[in-house]
């Protein structure tokens, strides 16, 4: 089937209007007509070209919930399973091998063999996939997820991404009750973040450059908010925190973060900024001190994120656009003017 979509018909030029080409329902797919999707900076890391070259024309798009219009012949009607009608989720990978060893342990964006992206990725039959900025998509029904009831469709979408992206490092490294967990950055991840660990019940602290946002961090479920344009924070926050999450897509000054874990702590990344970053050893050895990075998360644990989410009344921060107003919005993404995810109506792609 062909669909109406939004493609970047090369490296560093505005998105525009297309058709694509859907693969017929397989026996194990799902057919989605997609209601919502989200714009996150990786969209823009890679239509720009800053990761790599990409199979132009990109469709973009990895956060993505819809409702289910057809399934294959393979697909059960047992509880759990996706039927006509479901309101569902897609995030940010579509297919990985599922007999490695991190498949098996229900981490299948580490494949061992390569786990296939939502968009500008090599799908197992050898075509290239496309992502949510279109009506529909068709996805193996292994990699799609239920969207409870109770969270919005357009504040539900950017879960997919931002949500997953920092519920998997909180979860991992044991954000709760008694752990002073610091957010870098007050952006599309980093709302998230905030809201995410102050639903665990860690104390919650926004690092950002300015106090421009503070008002907002706060509101979110910040218990304190610093900028790190001043020198005194990193002398006021040494050795504070248990974990730090760094959501922003731009270097930092690595070493100066680490001297704000307490022994044992971690800086984690999962912004990831097309520069290397450098550290000194000493940041670490003095402490005990990690530093890590994390990517999204399994579908287990996305499922287990949304169904978080829902129970504790938790969705993005939202503005909804129309699909011509997508290359505007990249734009405001870069400028920090949006507050905080963009996601496009997609029934202005009809």
């Amino acid at each position: 089937m062909r669909v109406h979509a939004y493609a970047a018909p090369a490296a560093g030029q505005p998105l525009a209007p297309t058709t694509i080409e859907r693969r017929d329902v397989g026996p194990n797919d799902v057919l989605i007509e997609i209601t919502h999707a989200g714009i996150c900076h990786s969209d823009i890391h890679t239509v720009n070209g800053d990761w790599g070259p990409q199979p132009f024309p990109v469709v973009p798009g990895h956060e993505i919930v819809g409702v289910v219009t057809a399934v294959g012949t393979e697909v059960g009607t047992e509880v759990g399973t996706h039927r006509v009608g479901d309101r569902v989720g897609v995030g940010c990978m579509v297919n990985s091998c599922g007999h490695c060893a991190n498949c098996r342990n229900g981490d299948e964006q580490y494949c061992l063999n390569g786990m296939v992206g939502t968009y500008a990725a090599t799908d197992r039959d050898g075509s290239t996939t496309q992502g949510g900025y279109s009506t529909h998509v068709v996805v193996d029904a292994g990699f799609v997820l239920r969207v409870p009831e109770g969270i919005d469709s357009a504040a539900a979408a950017p879960l997919l991404c931002a949500g997953i992206t920092t519920y998997s490092p909180l979860r991992h490294w044991g954000a709760g009750p008694g752990k002073r967990v610091a957010v870098v950055g007050l952006g599309g991840l980093g709302h998230m973040g905030v809201k995410l660990a102050h639903a665990m019940g860690a104390e919650v602290t926004v690092l950002s450059q300015s106090l421009k946002k503070q008002e907002d961090g706060l509101r979110l479920g910040a218990d304190a908010y610093f900028a790190t344009s001043d020198p005194d924070t990193f002398t006021e926050l040494a050795g504070r925190f248990d974990l730090i999450v760094n959501t922003v897509s731009a270097p930092i000054d690595v070493d100066a973060y680490l001297s704000l874990l307490a022994v044992g702590g971690a800086l984690v990344n999962v912004g990831a900024p097309a520069e290397p970053l450098s550290l000194n050893v000493f940041s670490l050895i003095g402490g005990r001190r990690s530093y890590a990075g994390s990517m999204i998360g399994g579908i287990a644990e996305t499922q287990e994120m949304l169904d978080f989410c829902a129970e504790h009344g938790i969705g993005a921060e939202v503005e909804v656009i129309p699909a011509d107003r997508v290359n505007e919005a990249y734009e405001r993404v870069l400028a920090s003017d949006v507050r905080y995810r963009f996601v496009i109506d997609a029934a202005t792609l009809r």
